[in-house]
């Protein structure tokens, strides 16, 4: 299974940076089309599971991935129950510093749906995700480092 990934720097460290990931009941704040992010177990600041809504036409589902945390370095996921339209969902955020303030995010992702699509359509799709993901991320750490 390829994953596609793309990686973006960001002026905060990396526990910083894990923070936001981590909060997710906020993620309907600034992942573009996140409907709700419920944490179904684990502690609220690592959750082991987490249960999503999503809202991203052409996508709308509801799921639970499952998440595993490597401290700040890196947290990644699986689906745990398969949606009505997501088969598989397998990602990572890997966080690197780059210096005293500031952090090399790589996010790696593979998604699976029920509809078929070519292998160079799904790959795209997942780029775009991976792209629209990073910005609101480092749009969301940065702006609470300001505050």
């Amino acid at each position: 299974m390829a994953r596609t990934s793309s990686d973006i720097v960001i002026d905060a460290t990396p526990d910083a940076v894990m923070a936001v990931i981590a909060d997710f009941p906020a993620y309907p704040q600034w992942a573009t089309g996140m409907r709700s992010a419920d944490v179904v177990e684990g502690p609220d600041d690592r959750a082991t599971q987490v249960r999503f809504v999503l809202d991203a036409t052409p996508i709308r589902d509801e799921y639970e991935l499952a998440y595993t945390w490597d401290g700040d370095r890196s947290v990644s996921w699986t689906l745990a129950g398969s949606g009505s339209m997501l088969k598989a969902m397998d990602g990572a955020y890997l966080l690197d510093p780059v210096d005293a303030s500031s952090t090399r995010v790589t996010y790696q992702l593979y998604v699976d749906v029920s509809i078929p699509l070519l292998g160079m359509l799904k790959r795209k799709a997942e780029k775009v995700i991976i792209d629209t993901a990073l910005k609101g991320l480092k749009k969301r750490v940065e702006s609470l480092g300001a505050s």
